[in-house]
């Protein structure tokens, strides 16, 4: 009898997700099929569909993550940063569902739905425990430069971003990430 034969159902469905995750991260939604994943996996394609009903199904559900972002209330904003940015480098670097919903959403309206729901959910309530005032307004600043450095970095390798090492990228994105949170803000 072979091993995947031998596995349980609930490991059957937790390998497909992992595998899902891998390729989803790798090459996007609109390029793997479920074909793909089954064979990652040793299982037959319909294996996957009776787990998740459908490719969609199941990019719903490798996509689905708590970012477990650390509460700021008590840290001086001198440190943000010093909490932040390791957090975040785990999270871009670890978990392959936060990188295939970000390539999925710039080019899947659905997806883009569920970045949007990720960031309204965690991030900006995070952050706003940060920010000195209009915490909805520092806390999108923010993230749209966190976004834009995960995509450059981690979906498009532009090579500079991709050769710092962490602690020099975190160096030069550090002040003005807390820029966004602590500066007094623009008049009018």
């Amino acid at each position: 009898m072979s091993t995947n034969r031998r596995r349980s159902a609930s490991a059957t469905r937790a390998a497909i997700l992992d595998a899902a995750r891998v390729r989803f991260a790798a090459e996007g939604l609109d390029r793997v099929t479920v074909r793909d994943i089954a064979g990652d996996v040793g299982v037959d394609p319909a294996m996957v569909i009776r787990y998740f009903g459908s490719k969609e199904g199941l990019f719903a559900e490798a996509a689905r993550f708590d970012l477990e972002l650390p509460d700021l209330s008590d840290v001086p904003p001198e440190e943000f940063m010093d909490v932040l940015m390791p957090h975040f480098f785990s999270v871009w670097e670890n978990n392959a569902g936060f990188l295939a919903l970000l390539r999925a959403a710039t080019t899947d309206k659905k997806s883009a739905a569920k970045m949007l729901d990720l960031f309204t959910e965690q991030v900006a309530p995070a952050l706003a425990a940060a920010a000195v005032d209009r915490a909805p307004e520092r806390a999108a600043l923010l993230g749209s430069q966190m976004l834009g450095l995960v995509l450059s970095r981690y979906v498009l390798g532009v090579p500079p971003l991709v050769e710092m090492d962490r602690e020099r990228l975190r160096d030069w994105i550090a002040p003005v990430l807390r820029h966004y949170l602590t500066a007094e803000p623009p008049s009018a």
